[in-house]
């Protein structure tokens, strides 16, 4: 015997296809709305926003710092995993892509599988606090100056000497070591 539906979900259950459609195109502008609200977050927001490295910033980074297959590059809050498949796939260095949010996760570890490149990256969904850094020859965040803050003192406790940190957008408090003005990246060694 088939059980009834709940009031409430009955009175907001589509009733034909034109319902179906108008919650598809909420659904949607919604999605577009918080991906514009994004774009300009303002950068001492308590959330982290869902900020992009281009190729061309990335390749910028890529320079800067020297990257090469030798290395291991972390990138913390590594989002859609942009950065990261742009050095496995223009360096073939071991990358590490750690991210927090299910969704970004998720859609990184699409494109990874889609650009064959699973042997040179590894996706991690968590906190990047609770991961231990101390393999990495190179780290690569574009995070909000509030974060990068509170992550200094695990970056000084775990980064060996000589490691190299790229900042992108915002500076941290490190002796800087070289800086592309132009794309706005830091380049830091511990």
């Amino acid at each position: 015997m088939k059980q009834p539906k709940p009031r409430l979900l009955r009175r907001f259950a589509p009733r034909n296809d034109k319902g179906k459609m108008f919650y598809l195109a909420v659904f949607i502008l919604i999605i577009v709305l918080l991906l514009l609200l994004s774009a300009v977050w303002p950068p001492d927001s308590p959330w982290s926003p869902w900020w992009k490295t281009y190729k061309k910033t990335g390749r910028a980074a890529i320079k800067l710092a020297g990257i090469s297959s030798k290395d291991k590059i972390y990138e913390l809050g590594s989002g859609d995993g942009e950065f990261i498949l742009l050095v496995a796939k223009e360096t073939r260095a071991t990358c590490v892509g750690i991210e927090i949010d299910p969704l970004r996760h998720f859609i990184a570890r699409v494109r990874v599988r889609f650009a064959n490149l699973s042997s040179k990256i590894t996706l991690k969904r968590k906190s990047f606090y609770d991961e231990d850094l101390s393999s990495a020859t190179v780290i690569y965040v574009y995070l909000i100056p509030r974060v990068l803050k509170q992550l200094l003192p695990k970056l000084k406790k775990e980064l060996k000497k000589g490691t190299k940190i790229i900042s992108y957008k915002y500076t941290m408090d490190l002796k800087l070591v070289k800086e592309d003005k132009k794309e706005k990246l830091y380049l830091y060694k511990i």
